[in-house]
């Protein structure tokens, strides 16, 4: 694969009126997601969405989950908009979705609704999104919706700016001190190609951060938390960058896979899932980003590779350009990770009898976005189809991200 091909920004799409009375601006990231910045904070309280939800009453998780996941991405400005969650509603009426993603840190590093963990309060990072965390909870839940709440990782310029001595920095570059000396004690944060800063993935303050964040919406009812952005960066000036807590000893892979460990360990009782490169489905090295799908699969309960056909090369499998075959490359990547954790499932069951092992479901993000083709309902359909043919009896849904939050109703209308 191409990582370039996952970093190239959409410039300054419109939001439909539908949705909002404001514009809204969307950025894309590497991985072909984009988050919204408002431009007038047009938002009303989800309250408003149903009435009969008093206001008072703290959200629960759902008592009745839905066995088969079947979810679309929706940023924290979306679901803080009373327009938009009207259009959520005819998906929920008209199509099989049950499930949604809702972003509880974005790219930004900024919150989507007023947290109450520690650093939130102490920094003022939340941006207004969600006004109302309970209202919109309790109301999905009404309609009998699992909500994921998504968190960005370790890409967090917000976070980074406040705390500098956690954050990636450049070593290329030093504060001058009031005497006209490098001052080592004031770090220049490096940035990516997107002028986006990152928190060092190995520090356990960071990573204990956004545990807390965790932890808060899980108390908010959220059913489940997504993991994004559990990695090293991939683009920029690499040979500038300087770790404040990483040795550059240790393989990000370890890095990595000891975050992993940690998120299960202190949320044991709690659902939970991680986004990894879809190209980790098919490669076995760590695409020197520290993703190893196999040091996954015991510390969650769900992964979620982003099988996205636009952001294979072109010459994958064959196919000049591979987001014109989705069915092909979602069945060959699926394919190749259930092989993987069945092999690895076979090597744990060899080492050990003496307890049930219990292995992550395999729940993957699909493109339902206009990236390397333009896509119809029927290519959404053969992505779907694919996941389900290589899944069988193990296919435990999906999730579709568009980056404009609206979706292919005819890819997934009620059968």
């Amino acid at each position: 694969m191409e990582f370039s091909r996952w970093k190239n920004f959409l410039v300054v799409l419109v939001m439909m009126a539908i949705l909002t009375t404001g514009i809204f601006f969307v950025l894309k990231d590497e991985t072909g997601k984009t988050s919204e910045i408002s431009n007038n904070q047009n938002n009303v309280s989800t309250a408003a969405i149903s009435p009969n939800i008093p206001l008072p009453v703290p959200a629960q998780k759902l008592s009745h989950p839905p066995e088969i996941i079947k979810a679309v991405y929706v940023t924290g400005y979306s679901a803080g908009s009373k327009k938009y969650i009207d259009y959520l509603n005819e998906l929920f009426k008209n199509t099989e979705i049950n499930a949604v993603v809702i972003d509880i840190k974005d790219y930004s590093g900024l919150v989507s609704y007023n947290s109450d963990a520690p650093d939130v309060k102490k920094y003022n990072l939340y941006n207004g999104a969600i006004p109302d965390i309970d209202a919109l909870i309790n109301f999905l839940h009404s309609q009998n919706i699992y909500v994921i709440g998504r968190i960005v990782v370790f890409e967090d310029p917000a976070f980074s700016k406040l705390r500098p001595d956690l954050a990636v920095y450049n070593k290329s570059k030093k504060t001058q001190s009031t005497a006209g000396y490098p001052d080592p004690s004031q770090p220049i944060l490096w940035q990516d190609n997107h002028g986006l800063s990152w928190l060092d993935p190995a520090s356990k303050n960071v990573w204990d951060y956004d545990i807390s964040l965790a932890n808060d919406a899980f108390l908010h009812g959220f059913d489940e938390i997504n993991f994004d952005y559990v990695r090293f960066p991939s683009d920029g000036k690499m040979e500038d960058m300087g770790f404040p807590f990483w040795n550059e000893k240790i393989p990000k892979s370890e890095v990595i896979k000891e975050f992993f460990d940690y998120l299960r360990k202190e949320l044991i009782n709690e659902t939970i899932s991680v986004d990894l490169f879809g190209l980790t489905t098919i490669k076995t090295d760590d695409i020197g980003i520290g993703q190893i799908i196999e040091n996954a699969f015991e510390n969650f309960d769900y992964v979620s590779p982003m099988v996205y056909p636009s952001h294979y090369a072109n010459g994958f499998r064959g196919f000049a350009d591979p987001a014109e075959h989705p069915y092909e490359v979602v069945k060959y990547s699926m394919d190749s990770v259930l092989n993987r954790e069945n092999i690895f499932l076979k090597q744990k069951q060899d080492l050990t009898a003496t307890y049930i092992i219990n292995l992550a479901k395999l729940r993957p993000w699909l493109q339902d976005f206009d990236m390397g083709a333009d896509y119809t309902a029927d290519m959404v359909k053969q992505e779907i189809k694919a996941t389900q043919d290589s899944l069988g009896n193990d296919f435990n849904g999906f999730m579709l991200w568009n980056p404009i939050n609206i979706y292919t109703k005819g890819a997934i209308e009620k059968q």
